[in-house]
């Protein structure tokens, strides 16, 4: 029976690339059709494209990822998964940027112990970074709530409008006024959160008032 090479990469936000590992994993022979990607966090394995891969995962094909961390940052969940792999599935596992990390080569006893503590190691590592992620964001946020800032995007209003997002919006506001087309359509149009847009109009329309 043929074996696959399967490819697997996660970044964490929809905003990041992952272009850096899928080249690494095309360059190491796994097929585009082959590939998945996940754009999700690895705190946990409840990942769409994950979950996929490793259902079409079969005995004799080999996984591979850029590095552990891109399997997953929780330390025991990354061990349950790879003895779910290379034990249970019967496949093979390639970190490519950890050569011990190799489940095709090092199938003698010494060679399994070794990958095993580099393993537990590594998944340490990964499961602690994450940690201190959370921590320095968590210490972040707390100072910038002592300071009275608020955190993420800030605030539209109409005052804080440029120039031609202002005419964007009155003549986007006068096509719904006039039934031209819904507030969905309109503030889709002007690229606005639902909530965002009637504030605005809200806004506009006090001024109208005054």
């Amino acid at each position: 029976m043929e074996y696959r090479k399967i490819g697997y990469a996660r970044v964490s936000t929809k905003e990041q690339n992952e272009a850096r590992q899928v080249d690494k994993l095309t360059e190491a022979g796994v097929s585009e059709r082959d590939l998945y990607v996940d754009k999700a966090s690895g705190k946990d394995f409840n990942r769409e494209q994950y979950q996929i891969m490793k259902r079409v995962l079969r005995k004799g094909d080999i996984l591979y990822v850029h590095s552990l961390d891109r399997l997953g940052r929780n330390k025991d969940e990354i061990l349950d998964e790879w003895k779910d792999i290379t034990k249970l599935i019967d496949a093979d596992i390639v970190v490519l940027d950890m050569p011990l990390l190799d489940t095709t080569k090092h199938k003698d006893s010494v060679g399994t112990f070794v990958a095993d503590l580099v393993l537990q190691v590594l998944s340490w590592i990964a499961e602690d970074e994450r940690e201190r992620i959370r921590k320095r964001q968590r210490e972040g946020i707390d100072a910038a709530q002592k300071r009275g800032q608020h955190l993420g995007r800030p605030r539209k209003s109409f005052d804080t409008l440029e120039p031609t997002e202002r005419t964007a919006f009155v003549g986007e506001y006068g096509r719904w006024k006039t039934g031209e087309q819904t507030a969905v359509e309109t503030f889709n149009k002007l690229n606005l959160t639902k909530t965002t847009f009637y504030k605005l109009v809200k806004e506009y329309e006090a001024m109208a008032i005054d």
